[in-house]
C-alpha cells in the first residue's frame, strides 16, 4: 500500500515555514545562509514530493501535469524573488531561468533518460504522436517568446513592447491549454505509457512515479499534501528571497555571468522532475518521462512568461526576453535533434548521448561564454 505521509514530509514543511518566520527581512550571517539553503532544497523536494502524491491520486497523464505546474509555480516564485531584491541586472533572469529549463528539460532529461532506459533495454519506445506534438509545442513557445524579441524593431535591446508581450503572454497561454487539451482529453492515449513486456513488476496508468505501487493514496491522504504543498511553496518563495542577495553575490564574486543564477534556479526546481523521469526510464516508460520532461519545458514557457509579463508592470525597467547568438544556435539544434529522436518512436543509447553533449555544452557556454 502506497504510504505517502511521513513525519519528514509533514516536518520539513513545518520546519521552512518556521525558519521563513525567523529569517524574513534579516540580515544573514554565513551559518544561517547556510541553514536556509539546506531548508530551500528540502523544501522544493518535499513540494514536489507532495505533488506526485496528487498527480498519483488523480492518474496519468494527469498526474505529469500537475506535477510540471507544481514546478513551475516554485520556478515563478523563484524568479520574481530575486527580481524583486535585485537591480537593473535581474532584468534578463526570467529568460535565463525558462532558457535553462528548456535545455534541462529537452536535452538534459531528456539524455539522461533515452541513457539510462536504452542501457538497460536496449531499446526503447515510446508514443511518437504524442512526444513530437509536445516537442512542436516546446519549440513554438520557445522562438515566439525567446528568439523574436531578439529582432524585433519596435523596442531598443533583445526586449518585446508592451503590445508584443501581451501578444506573447496571450499566445503561451492559448497554445499551453491547448497541449493541455489534448493531453488529458482529445488524444490522451498518446500520452500514456506504451506496452512494456518483461517481469519488472506490475504497472499502472495511475503509478505517476512508476515505482510499481498500483495503490492510489487515499482521498484524506491527497488532501493533506494538497495543504502541505501550499506551505511548501510559500516557504520556498519566501526563503529564496531572503538568501537572494547572497547568491548573487557569490556569483559575482567567482565572476561568473548573471545568467548562472538562471541555470541554477532551474537546476534545483527541474531536479524531483528528474528523478522522477529517471525512475521511470529504468522501467521502460519512456512515455511518462517524456511527459515531464516536455510537460515541465512546455509549463515553464507557457506559464512562466505571462506570469512575468504581468508582473513586470509593478516591477518597472526592461523585461529581456531575447537570447543570444549562442543561445539560439543551441536551441535550434535541440530542436532539430530533438526532431529526430521522437519521430520514429523508437531511440537507442545514440540518441541519449547525443542528447546530454548538448545539455553539456549548454552548461559550458553558460558558465565560460
Amino acid at each position: 500500500m502506497h504510504a505517502p505521509i511521513s513525519p519528514r514530509t509533514v516536518g520539513i514543511p513545518v520546519v521552512a515555514i518556521v525558519l521563513l518566520a525567523f529569517v524574513y527581512g534579516r540580515d544573514l550571517a554565513a551559518w544561517a545562509v547556510v541553514l536556509v539553503a539546506v531548508a530551500l532544497i528540502a523544501a522544493v523536494l518535499v513540494a514536489v514530493h507532495h505533488a506526485e502524491v496528487v498527480a498519483h491520486r488523480v492518474g496519468e497523464p494527469f498526474g505529469s501535469l500537475i506535477l510540471a505546474v507544481a514546478v513551475t509555480v516554485i520556478e515563478v516564485g523563484l524568479i520574481l524573488s530575486i527580481t524583486a531584491s535585485g537591480g537593473p541586472e535581474t532584468a534578463s533572469l526570467a529568460r535565463d531561468t525558462v532558457f535553462a529549463a528548456v535545455m534541462i528539460t529537452c536535452n538534459g532529461i531528456v539524455g539522461l533518460c533515452l541513457l539510462i532506459g536504452a542501457v538497460r533495454h536496449h531499446v526503447v519506445s515510446f508514443h511518437a504522436e504524442g512526444s513530437s506534438g509536445a516537442l512542436a509545442a516546446v519549440l513554438t513557445l520557445s522562438v515566439l517568446c525567446l528568439v523574436l524579441p531578439t529582432f524585433t524593431t519596435t523596442s531598443a535591446g533583445p526586449t518585446f513592447s508592451g503590445p508584443q508581450l501581451a501578444f506573447a503572454a496571450v499566445v503561451s497561454v492559448v497554445l499551453y491549454g491547448v497541449y493541455v487539451f489534448v493531453q488529458t482529453v482529445r488524444h490522451r492515449d498518446y500520452f500514456l505509457p506504451a506496452e512494456v513486456s518483461g517481469d519488472d513488476g506490475p504497472h499502472s496508468p495511475d503509478d505517476v512515479n512508476d515505482d510499481g505501487h498500483v495503490d492510489s493514496p487515499t482521498d484524506r491522504a491527497a488532501l493533506i499534501s494538497l495543504l502541505l504543498l501550499v506551505v511548501s511553496l510559500v516557504a520556498v518563495v519566501g526563503l529564496a528571497k531572503t538568501i537572494s542577495p547572497t547568491i548573487e553575490a557569490g556569483v559575482a564574486a567567482i565572476g561568473a555571468p548573471v545568467a548562472v543564477v538562471g541555470v541554477a534556479i532551474a537546476l534545483l526546481v527541474l531536479l524531483p522532475e528528474t528523478l522522477a523521469a529517471a525512475r521511470a526510464a529504468t522501467r521502460d516508460r519512456l512515455q511518462t518521462s517524456f511527459n515531464l520532461a516536455y510537460g515541465s519545458a512546455l509549463a515553464s514557457i507557457g506559464l512562466t512568461i505571462p506570469a512575468i509579463a504581468v508582473a513586470s508592470i509593478w516591477f518597472g525597467g526592461p523585461l529581456m526576453l531575447g537570447l543570444s547568438g549562442t543561445d539560439v544556435v543551441l536551441l535550434a539544434l535541440t530542436g532539430l535533434v530533438g526532431a529526430l529522436t521522437v519521430v520514429r518512436g523508437t531511440a537507442i543509447v545514440l540518441q541519449g548521448v547525443i542528447h546530454l553533449m548538448i545539455f553539456a555544452s549548454f552548461l559550458f557556454i553558460a558558465v565560460s561564454p
